[in-house]
């Protein structure tokens, strides 16, 4: 298999994770396109930098030929896939209420704690008796 058809693949594998089996249509909004071109300039600038330093090599039979920045065109396909994967996943828990608990006194994963009630009006008013 090239490395394109796997490119491919995978991008029609996550858009059925996105459009079907979540359902959480990342894909059909607009702030989902403006954040992954966001993340795409970036991505293209590490690819080329990591490619040209020789830290990533391909074989030229694997892709297309068609390089941004000396990557694959191939590499913004794969780019894609984790962005949405994640995204949609992130998404998809957020809905239904897992989160952790914020940290209480830098002590990770336990409930925060809660702030003392403030007084009741009774109490506010009542005098003190000196001690």
């Amino acid at each position: 298999m090239t490395y394109t058809l796997a490119g491919l693949i995978g991008v029609v594998l996550v858009a059925g994770l996105d459009l079907a089996v979540l359902r959480t249509r990342l894909l059909r909004r607009k702030a989902f396109w403006t954040a992954y071109a966001i993340m795409l300039f970036f991505q293209v600038i590490t690819n080329g930098v990591l490619t040209s330093r020789g830290v990533f090599r391909y074989d030229e039979e694997e892709i297309l030929g068609w390089r941004i920045l000396g990557a694959p065109v191939e590499d913004v396909l794969f780019g894609f896939c984790l962005i949405t994967t994640t995204l949609a996943w992130w998404v998809w828990w957020g809905r239904r209420g897992v989160q952790r608990d914020a940290p209480r006194d830098g002590a990770p994963g336990r409930p925060a704690r809660r702030p003392a009630p403030p007084p009741a009006a009774d109490d506010a008013a009542a005098p003190r008796r000196a001690g």
